[in-house]
């Protein structure tokens, strides 16, 4: 995993499209637009990074979420096959501006979801309101993407705890991660670019194209070993073992969305809704 830390460890270009020649015959095919992706809309936890979130049906008035890794928990790694849901929790997040500064605190009022199984994420909400952060701060959230990441498609990872953006593609899916105790499922697989460490968990994977987020970043390849912590291996369907030192890897978010209902409320029970399950609700 992009392990959290403990304490405080250390205190693009974008190339616009250009018209085609007036003498051209017949129109050339746009190119796709390129969002400005900055760190607004990031936040700093104690040991990671994470984001402020909303689906596409999200209200002004419901309570804003904060989305980073399970592994990120401060409870600490929930063990395979636990789910939580709706745990009380006061913690502390750094709302970032644009360009990395501290706006201001916003607080949790329970964890609203968090696992390690089959996907590394955990759901906060928080006691502020998305026109309470917006009107304070001038901070809109982030809006998770409702369909899955494209191969090839660019893609910025942005860490509010080291307030840096890291630029690469989606490379490719992993169709099971291994790493340690846990498994994850069709992980994103980043392209060399992305040299994320240590404290960089949690970190939205946002579509440099829709400024939409589609993965959350949580582990990579140190060392070059097999499916042991910090050096998660690809299985594929036929059980084959694959492993790439110095890459790293996000889990898919879009598996979110169905599972948001109204309020902001995380209803596992809701059509659609393939996240994990505690055990007794299958």
């Amino acid at each position: 995993m992009n392990k959290p830390l403990v304490g405080a460890c250390f205190a693009a270009l974008l190339i616009g499209a250009t018209a085609a020649p007036a003498t051209a015959v017949g129109n050339a095919p746009a190119k796709p637009s390129v969002k400005a992706v900055t760190l607004a809309g990031t936040v700093a936890l104690s040991n990671c990074s994470g984001s402020v979130v909303r689906v596409p049906n999200s209200k002004p008035t419901d309570p804003a979420l904060v989305l980073s890794n399970g592994h990120c928990l401060e409870s600490g790694f929930p063990a395979p096959g636990e789910v939580i849901v709706n745990k009380a929790s006061s913690r502390s997040f750094t709302l970032l501006s644009s360009s990395g500064g501290r706006l201001g605190t916003i607080k949790a009022s329970k964890i609203a979801y968090g696992t390690m199984t089959d996907t590394d994420m955990s759901i906060y909400q928080t006691t502020s309101t998305y026109k309470d952060i917006e009107s304070r701060y001038g901070i809109k959230a982030l809006e998770l993407n409702a369909a899955r990441p494209e191969q090839g498609r660019k893609i910025t990872v942005a860490s509010g705890y080291w307030k840096k953006l890291y630029k690469c593609s989606v490379d490719g899916f992993a169709y099971r991660l291994k790493e340690g105790n846990w498994t994850w499922k069709d992980s994103v697989r980043y392209t060399p670019d992305c040299k994320t460490i240590g404290g960089t968990s949690g970190s939205p994977v946002i579509d440099d194209e829709t400024g939409k987020v589609v993965a959350v970043n949580n582990t990579g390849n140190e060392s070059g070993e097999e499916c042991t912590d910090n050096n998660p291996c690809e299985v594929d369907e036929n059980g084959k073992v694959t492993v790439r030192e110095g890459i790293n890897y996000a889990q898919q978010t879009y598996w979110i969305v169905p599972c948001v209902g109204a309020g902001n409320k995380i209803d596992l029970s809701r059509a659609g809704c393939q996240l994990p399950k505690p055990s007794g609700m299958r």
